[in-house]
């Protein structure tokens, strides 16, 4: 899920590693130009190759002058987002020579790529950009990067970087073990290379900041820089919303000022900060930012500049200051961006706060993952145990005590046309009006249920079912005081096919606690897919004893030689027959007589008795 306001929490990843990091927007070359953020171009038709996007070889001839506001359709989204553009007029006077796609990074001709990372706005940028980096083959630094809703944006400037970080896509996975796709389209040159600064500019540039530079406190002040008299002279604009603008005073800051600590921005019309996404790298020791009466209307627009140590900070007299009900809930939002913080609007923060700044990281999935109290470690243990005891059953008819009247089922299950296991997983979709769109196949089918009646008679049409508990990992998502989000992940042998099929799963449970700590669920999600060879062989064997090490529970002395009696009677070794004691209710005829019958219909593995 992405929401407006920005999520923080983890991923993993694995790689080589490279380096560097740079800012977005998007101008017309006309006498007045239009800056907004960067819808330039139609995205390219792209297929999934092994969950790669594929760059089709479409490049243009550099020499011919691209309009990217060429008569065409636009799509609903792109006249949504442009209701959303702030527009800036104003008179572009620089040289005609500077048009869409005529410039590299270097200042050579060639052809530019937008990158994007859909819903990347809600993990870490600094964290995401080093992921890209390490896994990417060929060194980059990337121009105009942005964020432009839910997603994450920036502009490299060859075909070469363009197809490494398309190899790159769905290699990272976040905390969900969800994978990350990376979309590269061909688009026109960003807008701070159309409008880079020339030599001469720059060097002005540099003289005027220069006399605003306090060696002493190394302190720079750029308040009101758009009216400096000595740009104004000059006829150069400094626009500090411009990425062109900012670029090239980042640029003059990291070559002239690298020991600057203080920094004041302050009455510049600033309404994003886009452009100060390299001010970590440009200025690595600032300490103290002033960005007071600008245009900022949310605090999110703070996380584009996560990373710098800031030990004061000024925002008053923007727009943001006003979102908040008070002062505490204030300084919250602040302090999460910049921890270290000890001074806000001039006024010292006296009572030390916690604050929980822990960013969604790249991880690897690793065996036997619970995250949680222990009490309701155990409570999400006994339930998953009861599940799905009940759920690898012959029946399946004692989960509807499990399921809300109300509840809502939903399984996806990922198709890919060309993969020969295909077919066998119409065990899941057994009406033909659900296998009749087969050309949608390749994206994803998915299956909804409401009612615990209707969910359970879905539920029992499903292939009989084995779950290696071994290989469960659960985590839990979030806890209120009546009701627990929490998911787990593992494999499973379809029993009764003739390969005995195993698969991987996900399943994400939404429960209301009643009465006792009993769980009723509300929502379930279910995730079906083929796990890979490497997966089956690391984590998949028939259940052992060992399996349920997590889920036992203290027995009473009473419990203990049932169970004792029960394995001596069997010939099943302890820890199955505590299990077939435990799943029927302590019931020790009830328990002999499910054993009679599955050994009869010969459905107890030989794993299970004493040798």
């Amino acid at each position: 899920m992405c929401s407006n306001e920005r999520k923080q929490g983890p991923f993993r990843h694995t790689g080589r590693k490279k380096d560097k990091v740079s800012s977005l927007s998007y101008a017309g070359t006309s006498t007045d130009h239009y800056e907004h953020t960067g819808h330039t171009i139609l995205p390219l038709k792209a297929q999934s190759d092994g969950g790669n996007l594929e760059i089709r070889a479409v490049l243009w001839n550099p020499s011919v002058r691209h309009t990217p506001y060429a008569g065409r359709h636009r799509s609903r989204e792109e006249e949504h987002m442009e209701d959303q553009i702030h527009v800036t007029v104003q008179r572009d006077d620089k040289p005609e020579q500077r048009e869409a796609g005529q410039f590299t990074e270097n200042g050579t001709l060639g052809s530019w790529f937008k990158v994007t990372v859909p819903c990347g706005r809600k993990y870490d940028k600094i964290q995401l950009m080093n992921s890209i980096h390490s896994l990417c083959s060929v060194p980059f630094t990337p121009v105009d990067f942005y964020c432009d809703k839910h997603r994450i944006q920036f502009f490299v400037p060859d075909l070469r970087i363009a197809s490494a970080l398309k190899d790159v896509s769905y290699k990272i996975y976040n905390e969900d073990f969800q994978k990350i796709p990376i979309f590269v389209n061909p688009s026109v040159a960003p807008y701070s290379v159309q409008n880079r600064f020339t030599k001469e500019e720059m060097e002005q540039l540099k003289l005027a900041m220069r006399k605003r530079y306090d060696i002493s406190q190394h302190a720079l002040c750029l308040k009101k820089l758009r009216f400096d008299p000595d740009l104004m002279k000059h006829n150069i604009h400094m626009i500090l919303n411009r990425r062109s603008c900012m670029a090239a005073t980042l640029q003059i800051i990291q070559e002239n000022f690298p020991r600057l600590l203080s920094l004041n921005l302050s009455s510049n019309k600033l309404f994003q900060l886009d452009g100060l996404f390299d001010v970590v790298k440009k200025a690595p020791q600032l300490k103290i930012l002033n960005l007071s009466k600008n245009m900022l209307r949310t605090v999110w627009e703070l996380e584009k500049m996560k990373g710098l140590k800031l030990e004061q900070l000024w925002l008053e007299g923007n727009p943001l200051c006003s979102t908040f009900r008070d002062r505490s809930s204030y300084v919250r939002a602040v302090l999460e961006c910049f921890p270290e913080l000890s001074y806000l609007d001039g006024r010292k923060l006296l009572l030390p706060t916690v604050m929980n700044t822990e960013e969604r990281k790249l991880m690897k999935p690793c065996k036997d993952i619970f995250r949680g109290s222990e009490v309701i470690k155990n409570q999400v243990q006994r339930f998953l145990r009861e599940y799905y005891l009940m759920y690898d059953s012959e029946e399946r008819q004692g989960l509807l005590n499990i399921y809300h009247d109300q509840a809502c089922f939903s399984l996806t299950i990922p198709f890919n046309p060309s993969d020969p296991d295909l077919n066998s997983m119409c065990g899941y979709f057994k009406d033909e009006n659900d296998m009749k769109n087969f050309k949608e196949f390749h994206i994803q089918r998915q299956l909804l249920k409401y009612t615990k009646q209707d969910i359970v008679e879905c539920l029992k049409g499903f292939p009989q079912t084995l779950h290696a508990f071994s290989s469960f990992q659960v985590n839990i998502c979030f806890q209120m005081e009546t009701m627990l989000c929490f998911s787990v992940c593992g494999l499973f042998k379809e029993e009764g096919t003739p390969k005995e099929c195993v698969r991987a799963f996900m399943r994400i449970f939404i429960a209301v606690l009643g009465r006792n700590s009993n769980m009723c669920i509300v929502n379930d999600q279910l995730f079906v897919r083929n796990p890979s060879s490497e997966e089956i062989h690391s984590a998949f064997v028939i259940p052992s004893p060992t399996s349920y090490s997590n889920f036992k529970l203290v027995l009473s002395q009473e419990q203990q030689r049932m169970v004792q009696a029960f394995s001596t009677q069997s010939g099943m070794k302890l820890e199955w027959s505590q299990k077939c004691l435990e799943d029927n209710k302590w019931d020790y005829t009830r328990a002999a007589e499910v054993f009679t019958m599955l050994q009869t219909k010969c459905k107890i593995p030989k794993e299970f008795f004493k040798q």
